[in-house]
């Protein structure tokens, strides 16, 4: 009997009524002879309410104890839906990450997954009960209580997926699939069929929300699948996989990404080493880095600094006027295969930022991507414009 995998976010599990439908397809897979472990996210805006509360207490909530707090999110989500599937009849049981044997680093509020030993999970499907488990969460080898960071119930899913050997994932939302843009900004964007990991990863590293960075790099290197579906049932979704299907566009798909922030060190400032070592021990992740000469600049994501305006603080503690943080950027990134192969891209993607009158503060070309540092207010307009000069 085939073990699925699936995850459903929340928005897909937002209140009782939606937990019931998804309580009734996961019977209905059931039914037809699949042992499923279902992954959930909070529901709703569960996390950032949890967050908020945080914030009311601590302006820089200690890290451990936001782990404590924003993992009881998922936890009311497995819960409920195991009960959902029990009133339909179905057997169920809902497992806590540690409960589900997912190890992971000692890094809270953005913990690695290290190991997954899911002794209790095999226990449960061979007693022919659905296994729910809680996304986003894990327990570092000190047993402690630790979150993968923003999206990481995917990572959750992706992990259990390659060590219950199952050949793909479904990852269910409210739009069926990925798309070359966000709908909600570029209205003539399309659903793409496939995408291979390479392309989804620098996709959802440069900001788009389908899916999480580190959930597509354990599909690349462990072989999974990802299947991006609906939660409501219609479409074909997108296959996210070693070799998606042959296109002759360079440009796969747009995003943008407005929550980042950006250090700029200037000549006499620290170098790249000096700087990276403060952020390293604040568990501040960066995206991007340039150095030539004196003059240093990091990009920061800022969906996992809980404590921002403590970090002001520290950093002018630290390096006074030597460094300085903006806040007032974004990058608008192009994905696809080849995209540095000559200048020509970047060439014409600078000349339609000139002529929408948007000053480019910084660009980086990778075999992968293209991105243009800009002014957030300019964001969605490049987008748009970007994605009907590459992809139409």
């Amino acid at each position: 009997m085939a073990i699925v995998v699936q995850k459903y976010g929340g928005s897909s599990v937002a209140d009782v009524e939606r937990i019931r439908k998804v309580a009734s397809r996961v019977k209905a897979r059931q039914d037809a002879g699949e042992k499923l472990v279902v992954v959930v996210s909070a529901m709703g805006d569960t996390t950032d309410e949890l967050l908020a509360l945080a914030k009311q207490v601590s302006a820089d909530p200690p890290r451990r104890e936001l782990d404590m707090l924003l993992t009881c999110g998922e936890r009311i989500s497995m819960a409920l839906l195991s009960m959902a599937l029990q009133e339909l009849g179905a057997p169920a049981i809902s497992f806590t990450g540690s409960q589900s044997g997912i190890i992971t680093t000692d890094d809270h509020a953005q913990a690695r997954i290290v190991e997954v030993r899911p002794q209790r999970i095999h226990e449960a499907l061979d007693a022919g009960k659905v296994v729910i488990v809680a996304g986003y969460q894990g327990v570092s080898f000190r047993r402690e209580v630790t979150t993968l960071g923003r999206g990481g119930s995917d990572t959750t899913a992706v992990a259990l997926a390659a060590a219950l050997g199952a050949e793909a994932c479904e990852i269910y939302s409210d739009v069926d699939g990925i798309f070359t843009a966000d709908p909600r900004v570029v209205p003539d964007a399309r659903k793409l069929e496939a995408l291979t990991h390479e392309e989804m990863q620098e996709l959802a590293a440069a900001g788009a929300k389908v899916l999480n960075a580190q959930a597509v790099e354990w599909a690349r290197t462990r072989g999974i699948v990802i299947l991006a579906k609906s939660t409501h049932g219609a479409g074909t979704g997108t296959r996210v996989e070693a070799l998606a299907r042959p296109s002759d566009a360079r440009v796969k798909a747009v995003t943008a990404e407005a929550e980042l922030a950006v250090l700029e060190a200037q000549v006499g400032a620290p170098g790249p080493g000096e700087l990276l070592e403060f952020l390293d021990a604040r568990g501040v992740r960066g995206r991007a880095l340039s150095a030539e000469g004196g003059r240093c600049v990091v990009s920061i994501p800022l969906q996992d600094v809980h404590g921002l305006a403590s970090l002001r603080e520290q950093l002018a503690a630290r390096f006074g006027e030597r460094v300085r943080l903006r806040e007032d950027t974004g990058t608008v990134t192009c994905v696809g295969a080849g995209i540095n192969a000559d200048w020509a891209l970047l060439r014409q993607a600078l000349l339609a930022a000139e002529e929408l009158h948007v000053d480019v503060l910084g660009a980086h070309v990778s075999p992968l991507s293209l991105s243009l540092l800009v002014d957030k207010a300019h964001l969605a307009a490049l987008t748009r414009r970007l994605h009907r000069e590459f992809i139409g």
